[in-house]
């Protein structure tokens, strides 16, 4: 085992994969000289050489558009975003060819590619730097969606990723890249599409992904610590596209009630598809109505004052638990 942070176990997934396979190849803002704007390709240029660790212009559609022609052509390509909310630049070539083209070409071309970079909100950087963009991509067929929480996962997850014959929108955070965590020496994947129960529990179900999960972490422990009586099961969903459906309705045939978590905007987020699929699929099962926590519905503030008020709170969280927990069958 090693302490490593999430930058470095984002290089150390590419560099592990690069290493076995010449077609794959790195290419975005700032990753070659500048080692990644975040530094999560620290090293790269100077172990893979300028061919295979290409820094571009400020230009997501041109490069988005080359890393797609390239994966067409048997390279198996890892587009940086320097964050995802420069990613729409590119969204033509991302929704109208590379989510498209195994379709429109009955099954006779693969896109093996990886797009990934920092998504979300990551303190005050404005209302065109902080938002999250999940719930649009995982609408669009062709397409997997990838969000870690931790440092482990996200090795695990980014090195399955890269072996994917698909299409992988990869999302990180600015907040998570120095987090610190013991990563196994010895190599590792993660499959997607399988969630992780990150904790157990029989009193409520709480459903989150990404770095938000670790308030429900914080949550669920001081609230235990406080009342004995109090278990709170928590699922970290990993891969929002596809979905781990199976996971959550078996924790609720358990625990009976349901709260999700998500950072993004209310409207038509990941937690109004959960909602529905459990409405559907496990109604009988619940004791109390689905509560969902998500980000206001609101461009994000610059005022650290109206960000307390945007952005899901421990507060919030711990209202909507004892409430869950406390309603009547």
């Amino acid at each position: 085992m090693k302490q490593m942070t999430f930058r470095e176990v984002i290089a150390a997934a590419m560099s592990e994969e690069m290493r076995k396979d010449k077609t794959i190849y790195l290419m975005g803002e700032e990753v070659a000289e500048y080692n990644g704007a975040y530094k999560a390709s620290k090293g790269m240029l100077k172990e893979f050489g300028s061919k295979r660790i290409i820094d571009t212009p400020i230009s997501e559609l041109g490069f988005s558009g080359i890393g797609i022609g390239s994966a067409l052509n048997g390279c198996r390509p890892i587009i940086e975003y320097m964050t995802f909310n420069f990613s729409l630049v590119a969204m033509d070539q991302i929704i109208n060819n590379a989510a498209k083209i195994r379709q429109m070409s009955g099954g006779q071309w693969n896109i093996p590619i990886v797009l990934r970079g920092p998504t979300g909100f990551a303190g005050q950087l404005g209302a065109t730097h902080s938002q999250s963009f999940e719930s649009w991509y995982a609408n669009c067929p062709g397409l997997k969606i990838v969000i870690p929480s931790n440092p482990y996962d996200a090795k695990g997850l980014l090195k399955s990723s890269i072996r994917d014959n698909d299409v992988v929108i990869f999302m990180e955070s600015e907040q998570m890249y120095g987090d610190k965590m013991m990563i196994p020496i010895k190599e590792y994947t993660i499959p997607l599409g399988i969630a992780n129960l990150k904790k157990k529990g029989n009193d409520l179900t709480i459903v989150s992904f990404g770095k938000i999960i670790k308030i429900a972490l914080e949550v669920a422990l001081e609230l235990e610590k406080k009342n004995k009586n109090i278990s709170i099961e928590i699922i970290d969903l990993r891969t929002i596209k596809p979905l781990d459906y199976n996971t959550i309705i078996n924790s609720i045939k358990k625990t009976n009630k349901l709260l999700i978590l998500e950072e993004a905007w209310p409207f038509a987020s990941i937690a109004s598809e959960i909602t529905y699929v459990i409405q559907q699929e496990a109604f009988d099962y619940l004791d109390a109505p689905i509560k969902r926590i998500t980000g206001q519905d609101t461009p994000a503030p610059y005022a650290k004052n109206l960000i307390e008020k945007w952005y899901p709170s421990k507060k919030d969280l711990i209202e909507n638990i004892m409430n869950i927990i406390s309603s009547q069958e």
